[in-house]
């Protein structure tokens, strides 16, 4: 698979999202938008992306069977952590399933795909490279690749992330998805750990006990192990004497 990415800049968008779409109407292309900013920017579950200046924002969009949406997630995710670590081998980077990117136990980086045009996948990311949103409605603690001493440009960054993306996708086309999905759970925050699955009106605890073939969370409890497709994710952390 070669590594062909047509990259598409731009001052500001509402969403690299929504402008790739444009370029998935001929076959066999492999387009990249990249903006500085982004108006409209969006994540998981109808949440807004904050644009700020400096940090990276861009979609891709393969070529793919929307069967493999889930094996794709890993690969996303996976290509975001092995790129902070070209820049930074020593980095204290972690996955958080499904599709968020943990630096120092703060998120860095999320990833929203979505069906696109024909039978293109979109993957959008954000990465913050420069600096981090603190607003009163996060989730999560959040960080910033410059917070952490990482310095690199979005560009510097997204140039290296097609790269291992591209070498991901090779992987994947080579029926090394086995290979993927280990590789996913070797950089995976809480394997083996109890945690909290929220899911809009409802919340499962158990332990995090890993992912199946198509990256569902498999939450062990007493009930047995279930599989989750979606839902935001809360370590538990244990108590000191415990």
């Amino acid at each position: 698979m070669k590594n062909n990415w047509q990259i598409y800049r731009y001052e500001s968008l509402t969403s690299t999202n929504d402008e790739i779409k444009k370029f998935c109407a001929e076959p066999k292309r492999r387009p990249v938008v990249q903006t500085r900013f982004q108006t409209a920017g969006r994540g998981r579950r109808g949440r807004t992306w904050q644009s700020l200046d400096g940090n990276l924002f861009f979609s891709a969009a393969t070529e793919l069977p929307i069967k493999d949406l889930g094996v794709l997630v890993l690969i996303s995710g996976l290509s975001v952590l092995q790129t902070v670590r070209f820049f930074a081998p020593n980095a204290d980077i972690k996955l958080k399933w499904p599709n968020d990117v943990l630096l120092n136990d703060a998120k860095v980086s999320g990833i929203l795909l979505e069906k696109g045009p024909q039978d293109y996948i979109i993957i959008g990311i954000g990465v913050n490279t420069a600096q981090s949103p603190h607003t009163s409605d996060m989730l999560y603690p959040v960080t910033s690749l410059h917070e952490a001493g990482i310095n690199v440009t979005a560009d510097d960054f997204l140039q290296r992330f097609l790269i291992i993306f591209n070498m991901y996708l090779e992987l994947h086309a080579a029926g090394n998805i086995t290979q993927i999905r280990r590789q996913w759970l070797e950089n995976a925050k809480g394997l083996g750990q109890p945690l909290q699955v929220c899911q809009d009106n409802r919340k499962q605890t158990g332990v995090f006990h890993g992912i199946d073939e198509n990256g569902a969370l498999l939450l062990e409890n007493n009930n047995g192990i279930s599989k989750i497709l979606v839902g935001d994710v809360f370590y538990i952390e244990k108590k000191k004497d415990e």
